[in-house]
């Protein structure tokens, strides 16, 4: 071949490659990109990649919350009582062995509440397992079980030990009174709605103990 003819050809082959690079690039640029941005850079203003941005996909701890958020907004949880539930009736009730599991509203019902409800705490944390959606007035204390006004999202891990464990061990103490010791269910209602830690303190100790316990009454 030809000097010259042997210039074009290499050239024609070099404008051919480049243009099929072209081509490439433009098949897959983001179709919401304009300047064809990849799609990794486009995904990082998304909500859920927001998220992933500030909290690890893979840790092995709840969130620390602060102390503030040991305690339910009174204004949206200010709490909500079981009317099948009184004083005279305790015995065929809240003392009988299983009756919060059998009251207990469908996880379906409380975990789209607890999403909805994390929003309206205003919460940071937005990971549900961190999260229990607590019955301010336990089951089983003759707390409503489906009310809005009875559940919030109550942090597992909050500075100073103050979570949902904790919390837990408050409503089974509070429930061995009012069955086996003659604490009125009206004494221990007001003590959940009004300051748990207060009502720790007293009816259990000073220092909480936020361990998960086998409990299934709150």
């Amino acid at each position: 071949m030809k000097p010259m003819k042997l210039t074009v050809a290499v050239t024609a082959l070099l404008g051919g490659l480049s243009l099929l690079g072209c081509t490439h690039r433009e098949a897959n640029a983001s179709p919401r990109s304009p300047n064809g941005a990849n799609q990794t850079t486009s995904n990082f203003w998304s909500h859920s990649a927001y998220w992933r941005s500030r909290y690890n996909s893979h840790r092995h701890h709840d969130a620390q919350h602060p102390l503030r958020d040991a305690l339910p907004n009174p204004r949206l949880t200010p709490g909500a009582l079981n009317p099948a539930v009184t004083q005279a009736d305790i015995h065929q009730t809240i003392c009988v062995r299983g009756y919060s599991r059998a009251i207990r509203p469908p996880e379906n019902y409380t975990e789209r509440l607890k999403r909805l409800q994390i929003h309206e705490y205003g919460y940071r944390d937005r990971w549900l397992r961190d999260y229990e959606e607590d019955h301010e007035v336990a089951l089983s204390l003759g707390g409503s079980p489906t009310s809005p006004r009875n559940l919030w999202p109550q942090p597992h891990q909050v500075t100073g030990g103050w979570g949902s464990y904790a919390k837990d061990r408050l409503e089974a103490r509070l429930h061995w009174l009012v069955c086996h010791r003659g604490l009125p269910l009206t004494t221990a209602q007001r003590a959940l709605a009004s300051d748990w830690i207060a009502a720790y303190q007293r009816y259990v100790g000073p220092v909480p103990h936020n361990r998960r316990l086998r409990w299934n009454g709150g």
